[in-house]
């Protein structure tokens, strides 16, 4: 747990400095550095789903993944809910546009989904080693600091979202061992680059879609590989 611990400790500390710089921070910057930050998310969604698509044995999983866990998503209205639990924090920017809520969903889903926010618990719980999970800190630490410096210090409620997100699954792995595998990672990994690919349009205000909403299609692969790899 040693590299989650410098993994959430490089968030807060990002987010401080990037807050403390907002207040100096220009509306015209704000604006800039959220479109940077569409671009950023972009670009790392494409770059796990071609990374990882060629990868796939179940090349439609993504599809029933996104359908189902989008259908579950919207039936519990999880956007909503998050939004009406961070709305009182959130204060609009000057275009109107960018919030907390925006920003967190944002956060969360690139801190999270990622190879190596997923691979490094794995390898610190199985081989005790922590190189991907310190690497993934100072990605982390970089990237909290420009979203803090747009959305604000309310930014580094992503570090309780990655907290329970490397530490549950480094507790999965020490119980599991090598029942996890690389393709469940493969299939976890491209849902979760479209969902960040799809939060970066959401930035850009290409197209707004309801990320948080489509959440639960993380879940689809896991549960599926690991029922089609029992037979």
């Amino acid at each position: 747990m040693i590299g989650t611990f410098f993994n959430v400790a490089m968030i807060l500390v990002g987010s401080f400095a990037g807050s403390y710089f907002k207040k100096g921070i220009k509306p015209a910057y704000n604006e800039i550095l959220t479109q940077a930050l569409g671009l950023v998310a972009m670009a790392v969604g494409i770059n796990a789903v071609v990374q990882h698509m060629p990868k796939s044995h179940y090349p439609v999983l993504f599809i029933v993944s996104l359908a189902v866990g989008g259908v579950i998503g919207q039936w519990l209205d999880l956007e909503k809910h998050f939004d009406n639990l961070v709305g009182k924090y959130s204060k609009p920017s000057a275009d109107g546009k960018s919030n907390l809520a925006e920003g967190l969903a944002t956060g969360i889903l690139l801190y999270c989904i990622g190879s190596l926010s997923i691979l490094g618990p794995i390898q610190a719980a199985l081989n005790k080693d922590y190189t991907f999970l310190f690497t993934n800190g100072m990605l982390d630490g970089i990237t909290s600091i420009v979203l803090a410096s747009t959305f604000g210090f309310g930014m580094a409620f992503a570090a309780v979202a990655v907290f329970c997100w490397q530490g549950s699954i480094y507790l999965i792995a020490m119980l599991l061992q090598n029942s996890i595998n690389a393709d469940m990672i493969t299939e976890l990994t491209v849902v979760g680059g479209i969902l960040i690919l799809a939060s970066g349009l959401g930035l850009l205000n290409i197209k707004k879609i309801k990320v948080l909403n489509l959440l639960p299609s993380l879940i689809v692969p896991i549960v599926v590989v690991g029922v089609l790899q029992m037979f």
